[in-house]
């Protein structure tokens, strides 16, 4: 089997399995990427799907995660705010809906909501759907199914709920919760009729298996957005000694989940910045959305500088399913 001849599978609708794709892993980086890319134009066109996140409650977290700054268990300095309400949210998602944005996303730190925070976040939601035309993701942490219906009915469309890494790798990075809690919240998510966004971090420590072994898992579920994050080893958290990966590292990284997952959105997301091309390797290789604007505790990239490089590389910023 030739690079060329399982790219071509993947093309007439074929899945690749663990070892073709640890195999692919190896393959020289510039047919690999090039193979990928030609396997997203094949499935995904030039689409591609643009969004904007706000930190709706930072710091304090009760979880353990040993990448993450908001985590009360890590000394990062990290802004402390309880959650924010609908007049401080609106606005925001009206200036990106007004900038072309797609999608917008609140994001809370801790390990769930409450239903008095769950009730606060569905009217934000109601008056986002009311007043903008911009679709509304949320990440509230790990919910249940009836917390995820009415946040549905209040007009959320996809929940965002990240694996982090493989179930492997899983205990190296949080122990206050584990990966099947991951799974328990995503398929709660998923039977409540909402889409789901999930993926993980780059540069935990895993292993290129343990990459792979995360993807499979994301296509067992079902899951069609897909964000690859690269870590930024923060100060103050366990992870903050870690090497950061490479251009050359997230175009691998992203071009084997295009074979894993063909017809996903590939979204690049948390340390895109740092990236010398500002992605645009990687959108090259395999990944066709990303999160523009600011990150949770770090500066991203404006939304006018991404619509720019986008429409430089032929892409149309639209929707995904």
């Amino acid at each position: 089997m030739t690079l060329e001849q399982l790219g071509n599978e993947v093309m007439e609708g074929r899945q690749i399995d663990r070892e073709e794709a640890i195999w692919l892993y190896g393959q020289p980086l510039e047919a690999l990427c090039a193979k990928a890319d030609e396997i997203r134009r094949h499935f995904c066109g030039d689409r591609f799907d643009l969004c904007t996140i706000i930190n709706g409650k930072s710091g304090r977290c009760s979880e353990n995660c040993r990448f993450c700054a908001q985590s009360a268990h890590n000394h990062t300095g990290a802004e402390e705010y309880p959650l924010l309400d609908a007049e401080q949210i609106v606005p925001e998602a009206k200036k990106n809906d007004a900038q072309g944005v797609l999608r917008f996303s609140i994001v809370t730190s801790g390990k769930r909501l409450s239903d008095e925070e769950v009730d606060r976040m569905c009217e934000a939601v109601r008056r986002i759907r009311r007043e903008t035309g911009i679709a509304v993701c949320i990440s509230f942490g790990l919910l249940n199914e009836e917390q995820y219906r009415k946040l549905k009915e209040a007009g959320a469309t996809r929940v965002h709920n990240n694996l982090e890494t493989s179930r492997r790798n899983f205990p190296e990075v949080c122990t206050t919760h584990t990966f099947d809690d991951k799974l328990s919240a995503i398929r709660a998510a998923q039977a409540a009729g909402l889409s789901v966004c999930s993926g993980g971090i780059m540069g935990l420590g895993e292993t290129p298996e343990d990459r792979i072994d995360m993807a499979l898992t994301l296509r067992e579920l079902g899951i069609k957005s897909v964000p690859v994050n690269m870590l930024n080893p923060i100060p103050g958290t366990p992870f903050e000694g870690n090497k950061r990966l490479t251009n050359e590292d997230m175009r691998r990284i992203v071009a084997v989940y295009r074979f894993i997952l063909p017809d996903a959105s590939i979204r690049l997301a948390g340390g895109r910045g740092l990236m010398a091309d500002k992605g645009s390797g990687c959108f090259t290789s395999g990944a066709n959305a990303a999160i523009s604007g600011d990150m949770l505790t770090t500066s991203g990239i404006t939304v006018e500088t991404d619509k720019a490089l986008l429409r430089e590389l032929g892409y149309e910023v639209r929707p995904d399913a």
